[in-house]
């Protein structure tokens, strides 16, 4: 892992035919509750966790560590309650009214092209920290400027663009995947990853049962 980037941990929760949602309106729960609580746990112990500017208008994520130990033992640790909350978008336009935003004290960063970076001030401006990441986009330049920023640690949650990308760009370090019980066999739904994502073996460390959820972890290097 190079220093000028955070350690980057991918995590979703897929179908047994991998996918990460069905094509209905309402948003498919694949993860058990004993899956959401230890990826409470996980989140708590990362800096920052990022998602997509899809991500955050289709599901409205909160982002936030839902438990109040995980959270009392980060401020004992000298840390925010909760970790710093990332977006990357090509347009920026996104609504400052959306929980991204507006749940909870954490630091908000939207990351977007140069040439967006004025008209997304002054929409965003009041509720983040717009940052420009060259023009289009550079992930790269995006993890040099977590890193930055302190940020050791960065949890990516999705989606499927965001997962592909990350992956594609070789700046993946770990996956954590839990498999739900089902198959949704829909071709309209959203899968894991699309088109461009590396294809080679990763190194299985773990595979562990939480509640009706195999969770699989794997190492990339």
């Amino acid at each position: 892992m190079s220093p000028r980037r955070p350690y980057v941990l991918l995590s979703a929760a897929v179908s047994v035919d991998g996918y990460l949602d069905d094509a209905s309106p309402e948003r498919l729960l694949l993860s058990s509750p004993e899956d959401f609580a230890e990826v409470d746990e996980v989140r708590a112990g990362v800096d920052a966790i990022l998602v997509g500017a899809g991500t955050v208008r289709a599901d409205n994520p909160r982002l936030l560590v839902r438990s109040a130990e995980h959270r009392r033992d980060r401020v004992a640790r000298g840390l925010p309650a909760n970790p710093v909350k990332v977006t990357l978008s090509s347009s920026g336009d996104l609504d400052p009214a959306a929980a991204f935003f507006t749940a909870g004290e954490a630091e908000r960063l939207v990351y977007l092209p140069d040439s967006a970076v004025a008209a997304a001030t002054g929409r965003l401006g009041a509720v983040a920290t717009v940052v420009g990441g060259g023009d289009p986009l550079d992930l790269i330049t995006l993890l040099e400027d977590l890193a930055g920023r302190g940020i050791g640690r960065l949890m990516v949650e999705g989606g499927a663009e965001v997962h592909t990308l990350f992956l594609a760009h070789d700046v993946v370090d770990e996956v954590r995947l839990a498999v739900a019980p089902l198959f949704v066999g829909d071709p309209a739904a959203p899968r894991l990853l699309g088109p461009g994502a590396r294809r080679e073996r990763l190194r299985l460390v773990d595979v562990r049962q939480l509640g009706d959820t195999a969770v699989l972890r794997y190492l990339v290097r």
